[in-house]
């Protein structure tokens, strides 16, 4: 199911056909990514925004603070959370430049082309979908109340 609709599929062995879940299953091996992981405000605000928003918001993002070939701040631009974006940026290494180099081979120092933003949104998401679809719910706390 999922596309944060959500229910449970991780990185199994019968999706990896897929490139994005063959380099998924790869870079959140690595110690430092696999320490990243959706929190109770960021799941919640993912599963009620949708798929379809947030990978708007992705999208809006990358376009601002990723994919300018020398973008303001590289290296230090993605904020550790407050967003599943964000979150999901440091996750996958698609938060700098630097990162997109090393990890997904995508050169630095020249504008991202409109099939590399569109790989790094669908890696944001497809990591964001697995991590909705993984989430443990009876660890969330209580919603806050509505005031109005």
């Amino acid at each position: 199911m999922s596309a944060f609709g959500v229910r449970g599929r991780r990185y199994d062995r019968a999706n990896m056909q897929d490139p994005i879940d063959r380099m998924l299953a790869r870079i959140t091996r690595l110690p430092f990514r696999a320490t990243f992981h959706l929190r109770a405000p960021e799941y919640r605000y993912a599963v009620a925004r949708g798929a379809d928003t947030i990978r708007r918001q992705a999208g809006a993002l990358i376009d601002e603070r990723l994919a300018p070939a020398h973008p303001r701040k590289d290296g230090s631009q993605t904020p550790w959370g407050g967003h599943p974006v964000f979150r999901a940026q440091h996750a996958t290494a698609t938060c700098c430049r630097t990162c997109l180099q090393i990890n997904h081979r995508i050169p630095k120092g020249r504008v991202l082309s409109d099939r590399e933003r569109g790989y790094v949104v669908d890696v944001i998401c497809r990591w964001i979908d697995h991590e909705c679809a993984s989430f443990d719910r009876s660890t969330l706390p209580p919603a806050p109340p509505a005031l109005f």
